[in-house]
């Protein structure tokens, strides 16, 4: 049985090369004097070689999606490069500032230099491989092209996290206005209106009805406002457990968001670019189409298209033509269509959902634009309704007191 491999770790360093200039910089080594040999053949007489300690605040850091999006693209450039596959795997984990995602990069080279392939190895991390990443990893390992595919898988990983960032973006500019609007309400009503309370209370006359009203208000949230935090936190822990626990209701909110106003429509495009993304990649890749319908199904992010990816499925399994099972699903937009018929015809299939991909890519990019124009000057506006409301519910009695006078 062959002996496990010793871990690997960075050490930052200090020393002088030939000339005698002073040099500094970070190098992976099984240990300090190791280090110090490697730098002594690059002709740098180290002076100082320290263990580099975990960062109070890095050290806890989560693994993102982007960082793998940004380690195959590393991978595919040094396959390119003709870098041998063990040295780029070190190469890649010096710089990375991450020390979880160097501690799985590491983990992974040991994996294949103990005798494993890239695609098992990155199967034992289900968490950041998905089954679509390693089967075409594992499709370029088999076809003698594994540059070749991680450049496609890292193409597709940075279109996929840049579509999701445009969608979180949508979604989040909406919550933003509510929850400014919130904070500033609860400030003037907290602190400003009990401070004209007290003036109005030497009036002796009495008060309009909306500013009694605004009143109220003040006082309930002074009293009460705890009990309007609690529900809400309370609502929303609900809220994501059961989204989490249930998938029937994972599905509902899904159907629900395409029906939604702006959000949906961004949320529908965003689906058939995936679609698009997804199949174009595994089918450039070798895989059968019917092999590729089940990684596209669970790419889609939305479970109405999910249920017509697995119908296309079975309608391809029986041998209709992909375009025809699309139309009959009612679900994808007729440009869509159009082209996969093109690329059927034509035997591009590959380049005809790329072309569709990127389309529908740009229309949520611009969509998501065309929100953010929307939304800015709309906060403004909700933000001077309120405000301008709680001003006039507030000077209101003193405009009265003046004309009576």
């Amino acid at each position: 049985m062959a002996a496990k491999s010793a871990k690997t770790s960075m050490y930052k360093w200090e020393g002088k090369n030939r000339q005698g200039a002073t040099m500094s910089g970070q190098m992976a080594g099984q240990d300090a004097a190791l280090v110090k040999a490697q730098l002594r053949k690059q002709g740098i007489n180290p002076t100082k070689v320290r263990k580099q300690g975990m960062q109070l605040f890095s050290a806890g850091k989560k693994i993102k999606p982007m960082d793998i999006a940004i380690f195959t693209r590393q991978m595919s450039t040094m396959m390119k490069a003709g870098v041998p596959l063990l040295q780029s795997f070190d190469i890649i984990a010096e710089g990375l500032d991450n020390p979880n995602m160097r501690k799985l990069v590491d983990a992974i080279k040991q994996d294949v230099a103990g005798g494993n392939s890239f695609a098992v190895s990155l199967r034992k991390h289900p968490q950041y491989f998905d089954d679509l990443y390693c089967n075409l990893v594992e499709s370029g390992e088999q076809a003698g092209a594994l540059e070749t595919l991680l450049d496609r898988v890292a193409t597709y990983k940075e279109k996929t996290e840049a579509l999701k960032a445009k969608i979180k973006k949508a979604m989040n500019y909406p919550m933003a206005v509510v929850a400014v609007a919130i904070i500033v309400s609860a400030i003037l009503l907290i602190k400003v209106v009990p401070q004209f309370q007290e003036v109005f209370s030497s009036f002796g006359a009495e008060l309009p009805a909306f500013t009694l009203f605004v009143i109220g208000i003040s006082e309930y949230i002074q009293s009460d406002g705890w009990v309007i935090v609690l529900v809400a936190v309370t609502a929303a822990f609900i809220f994501k457990h059961v989204h989490r626990t249930s998938e029937k209701f994972r599905d509902n909110v899904d159907r629900a968001l395409l029906k939604a106003p702006v959000v949906g429509d961004i949320i529908y495009k965003s689906s058939v670019a995936r679609f698009g993304r997804t199949l174009a990649t595994t089918f450039a890749a070798g895989v059968p189409l019917v092999d590729a319908l089940d990684s596209v199904a669970g790419a889609t992010g939305n479970v109405v298209f999910k249920n017509a990816v697995m119908k296309i499925k079975s309608d391809v399994s029986s041998g209709m033509q992909l375009n025809f099972s699309m139309r009959s699903t009612n679900v994808f937009p007729s440009m869509a269509l159009q082209m996969t018929a093109i690329g059927e015809e034509s035997g591009a299939l590959d380049d005809m959902l790329e072309k569709v991909a990127l389309h529908y890519e740009a229309e949520v990019d611009n969509a998501v634009d065309s929100l953010t124009a929307l939304m800015e000057p709309l906060i403004m506006s909700v933000l001077g309704v309120l405000i301008r409301g709680l001003l006039i519910a507030m000077y209101l009695p003193i405009f009265q007191l003046g004309a009576g006078v």
